[in-house]
């Protein structure tokens, strides 16, 4: 094969990689409703989430409800128990969380926070 075709074929290959990758990292914006998150976070603030490769104690997670699956929860994971995860709003006077609905399969955590985008002066890492 001359070097050209070579060329060709790996960056196929490459952009076939990439897109077979993102669409499982799948990654989503969120807008934050509620006080649950306060003050890590606010209700209006929009984050980047993104399907992560392993869940740990203390990442900021967009989750489907499971009371409610249309419904998406922002919490933060408490524990990681094989394939369940306990989540906890950072605001427990205001937070619907493991504490109301038990375990959730890890399945149902759709990304972990990346960053927040916005608004404006508040963009930047979430911890």
């Amino acid at each position: 094969m001359n070097p050209a075709r070579r060329t060709a074929a790996g960056l196929a290959l490459a952009g076939a990689l990439a897109a077979g990758l993102l669409a499982w990292w799948h990654p989503r914006r969120v807008v934050v409703e509620g006080e649950s998150m306060l003050p890590t976070l606010a209700p209006g603030d929009r984050l980047l989430v993104a399907r992560p490769l392993h869940l740990r104690p203390g990442q900021v997670v967009a989750l489907r409800d499971p009371r409610h699956p249309r419904r998406l929860l922002v919490k933060r994971v408490s524990t990681v128990l094989g394939d369940a995860v306990t989540v906890h709003g950072d605001n427990p006077a205001a937070s619907t969380d493991s504490r109301v609905f038990g375990p959730v399969d890890r399945r149902q955590v759709l990304g972990a926070v990346l960053r927040r985008y916005g608004p404006g002066g508040r963009a930047g890492p979430v911890r």
